[in-house]
C-alpha cells in the first residue's frame, strides 16, 4: 500500500513539474532578459548576434518603438517594428554563414549610424543601422539594407 501511494505522489508531482514548465514556454526565460544596451557600442553588438547569429534575448528592448527598416532591393520593401521582431524570434539559434564586418560612420553623445555588411558566398548585404539614446539605453530606430 505504501509503494502504491508513493507511485502516486511521484507521478503527480512529476505531472505538476511538467504543466510548470509547458506554461512557462519554451524559451522564454531567454526572451525577455534584460541585455546591457547602456552604450550604442554594446547595442551595435548585440543587433549583430540578433540579426546573423539568431540570439532571441531582448529582442524587443533592442528596436524603437517608431523602428522602420527598408530593403532596397527590385522591389523595395518597408517593415516596422512588430515585423522585425516577429521575423528575428522566428530565426532564434540560426546562425548566418557569412564573414561579419561593422565600420561606424557617425557618432555623437545620442546617436550613431554604423555600416553593418555581410559578406556570403554569391552575394553582400550592406545594413546602414541608425542607433539612438533613449534614456540610459539605446535603440535601434531604423535599417537601410542594399544588396550586391
Amino acid at each position: 500500500m505504501k509503494t502504491l501511494v508513493r507511485t502516486f505522489a511521484a507521478a503527480a508531482l512529476m505531472a505538476v513539474s511538467t504543466f510548470a514548465m509547458a506554461a512557462e514556454g519554451p524559451g522564454s526565460k531567454s526572451e525577455k532578459a534584460n541585455v546591457d544596451l547602456s552604450t550604442a557600442d554594446f547595442a551595435l553588438e548585440h543587433y549583430v548576434a540578433v540579426t546573423t547569429e539568431g540570439e532571441s534575448a531582448g529582442v524587443e528592448q533592442l528596436f524603437a518603438e517608431d523602428f522602420n527598416q527598408k530593403i532596397q532591393a527590385s522591389n523595395a520593401q518597408s517593415n516596422n517594428r512588430s515585423e522585425v521582431v516577429k521575423s528575428l524570434k522566428k530565426q532564434k539559434g540560426e546562425k548566418l554563414n557569412c564573414k561579419v564586418s561593422t565600420d561606424i560612420t557617425e557618432e555623437s553623445a545620442d546617436y550613431m549610424v554604423a555600416k553593418v555588411t555581410l559578406k556570403f558566398e554569391n552575394f553582400t548585404k550592406t545594413d546602414l543601422v541608425t542607433f539612438e539614446r533613449e534614456g540610459n539605453s539605446w535603440k535601434v530606430s531604423k535599417s537601410i539594407n542594399s544588396y550586391k
